[in-house]
């Protein structure tokens, strides 16, 4: 008498591989969500590089006397800017940075990228007119991390 040959997977063999699966799945997820942190993270530093640039803008065009003061929503010295995008990012989608004017003078101003949402705790970022970039890493108001130590 001949035997059929069986087709199919047995219990066992689909259990191996749902093993494997979710061993991959453990090390690839938590890989892939760092990944969107930082390239979020990163358009941030973009976003405040284009508002440091909004704020040159505004020091040249305030004339006679040239100051970094008043590019606040309401002419307002700090708070969100009425001269650039007040998220990150800034050609839309979901915001993940809001983005803050929080000090303002004749001659120098300091701005910040507050993280919100999916990306809260992610620390936040701060850009300043000598171009000192740095990062709360910890999010424990210490900037002391440089933007390239992400």
């Amino acid at each position: 008498m001949v035997q059929k040959a069986t087709r199919g997977f047995s219990l066992v063999e689909l259990m191996i591989v749902m093993a494997i699966m979710a061993i991959l799945a453990a090390i690839a997820i938590p890989s892939y969500q760092r990944y969107v942190l930082r390239t979020h993270r990163t358009d941030a530093m973009s976003a405040l590089q284009g508002l440091a640039q909004a704020m040159e803008r505004h020091y040249v065009q305030r004339t006679p006397l040239s100051s970094y003061e008043g590019a606040a929503v309401g002419g307002a010295d700090t708070g969100a800017p009425s001269i650039y995008s007040s998220v990150s990012p800034i050609d839309g989608g979901a915001a993940r940075y809001d983005l803050r004017i929080t000090a303002a003078n004749a001659t120098s101003y300091t701005l910040q990228a507050e993280p919100r949402g999916a990306q809260a705790g992610d620390g936040k970022l701060r850009l300043t007119s000598t171009g000192v970039r740095s990062w709360d890493r910890n999010d424990d108001d210490t900037f002391s991390a440089r933007w390239s130590d992400n």
